[in-house]
């Protein structure tokens, strides 16, 4: 009965595969799942631009363990990530779909910060048929021979857009490059930079791209509430948010490291409990939180975008939005962490008096916000919604010349003039400090190499 309600059986998978995905509840095809497996069997080169939650790492896990030949101990698939925590989260989905199969699966997990020369000896001794990691352990043990990378036949990149700004795509190529030129490679991104297609054109032969609308990542079942904080204090109207909702799971976000810090402290002192992912936490003691978070030990969470990118929380029944993101698409990302597999989520977003033009981009992206207020120690709908209906969206595509404008100092404008040159300002300034931040990124990344820490 339940392999005849499995509608995966379309793929023509192997009967073990169906079997696998009815044993951790996976009956229908996510809309990614049911436009590039059928490509990928085929063994075609794909680029899938997914968010988190569509379900792109069963769309390259489930090829690759139905056309594995299980008698074969050399590497046979290697998927890289950017992330120590999105590699233990992939490792284990494999682990848990293999399971199922009747012949053992040898599958290892190599990323930073763990005993290299330990995985050297135990390379010596046997070669895994599938290889998760980070690009950077990889190539460490590529370089040192003990890893065996030429009969190869899949390459995963996981996360790409991260990859590049986490400075990882030259450790990625050096990897592809010790593949057959047979190689099949599956490219997973939420978004497709431009510094990404040389890299795409390099390795991927006529590949099927296929780009997934944000419309079908962010789940019906969430609601998303706008919370103007206006001259409150934020970390005040964050604890009322926290307390008032009594989330089962709260995952709260922040645009930076520093002010995740500051919201995690701020809550301690007022007797919560709270987890912190970001930049600024060393990878051991972020493992051990991760553990602690999936055991349900903690109620709140506090992350940055790209500390928890890739991370996936079970159970998360609030996104709270500390602010906007500077990236905006990072919001669908931060949303789509709640409201899975069917289940009520809530996200509710913060904002300031000089938001405005940042929401009404998101509204024009399709987000269906619900003005709220908090009002006596509850959070309550806003009754005259009329101002914010008539907020036009001007932040997309600003001309750069309204910056040199504002410099002649104009005596004679026209009404909203100082306005829109002031957001075109304030948007410049974000584009530089991201710049800024990518750089610095980037130079972490390559003193960190040369010191060895990384690796």
């Amino acid at each position: 009965m339940a392999e005849k309600a499995n509608q995966f059986g379309q793929f023509n998978l192997k009967p073990e595969i169906i079997t696998a995905l009815s044993a951790i509840g996976f009956y229908e095809p996510t809309p990614v799942q049911a436009k590039l497996i059928p490509d990928i069997l085929q063994g075609r080169d794909v680029v899938g631009q997914s968010q988190t939650g569509s379900g792109k790492t069963h769309t390259f896990l489930i090829p690759i363990l139905n056309a594995l030949e299980q008698k074969k101990n050399y590497v046979q698939a290697v998927i890289t990530t950017p992330s120590r925590e999105l590699a233990a989260q992939i490792t284990l989905a494999t682990k848990l779909f293999a399971e199922q199969f009747n012949q053992n699966i040898t599958i290892s997990e190599f990323v930073g910060g763990t005993d290299k020369q330990r995985q050297i000896k135990h390379l010596e001794h046997q070669q895994p048929q599938i290889v998760i990691g980070t690009p950077g352990r990889i190539k460490d043990l590529v370089e040192s021979g003990a890893l065996k990378l030429h009969a190869v036949r899949t390459l995963v990149v996981d996360e790409a857009d991260m990859t590049l700004d986490m400075g990882f795509l030259s450790e990625v190529d050096y990897i592809a490059g010790a593949m057959p030129e047979t190689l099949q490679t599956l490219v997973f991104s939420a978004t497709m930079p431009e510094k990404l297609k040389p890299f795409l054109k390099k390795y991927l032969d006529n590949p099927h791209f296929e780009a997934i609308p944000v419309s079908t990542v962010i789940a019906d079942t969430i609601d998303n509430w706008l919370l103007a904080t206006k001259s409150k204090d934020k970390n005040d109207v964050l604890l009322q948010v926290l307390t008032i909702g009594n989330p089962y799971l709260a995952l709260v976000f922040a645009n930076t490291k520093e002010r995740a810090k500051e919201i995690a402290s701020y809550l301690r002192g007022h007797g919560l409990k709270i987890a912190e992912i970001h930049g600024d936490i060393e990878p051991r003691e972020r493992r051990r939180v991760m553990k602690a978070i999936q055991n349900l030990e903690y109620q709140y969470v506090v992350a940055t975008d790209l500390a928890a990118r890739g991370i996936d929380i079970e159970g998360v029944s609030h996104v709270i939005n500390d602010d906007i993101p500077d990236e905006l698409e990072f919001f669908v990302h931060r949303v789509g962490r709640t409201g899975r597999n069917g289940l009520p989520g809530l996200a509710i977003t913060l904002y300031g008096p000089d938001e405005e033009d940042e929401v009404a981009e998101l509204e024009s992206l399709g987000i269906d916000f619900k003005a709220k207020q908090i009002k006596d120690n509850e959070i309550v709908d806003v009754k005259d919604r009329r101002a914010r209906k008539q907020r036009v969206a001007t932040t997309k595509k600003l001309d750069p010349t309204m910056v040199g404008m504002v410099k002649k100092k104009k005596k004679i404008v026209k009404p909203g003039y100082k306005r829109r040159i002031k957001n075109a300002i304030k948007r410049q300034d974000q584009m530089d400090r991201r710049i800024a931040q990518r750089q610095e990124m980037r130079a972490t990344r390559k003193a960190n190499k040369k010191r060895g820490e990384t690796r």
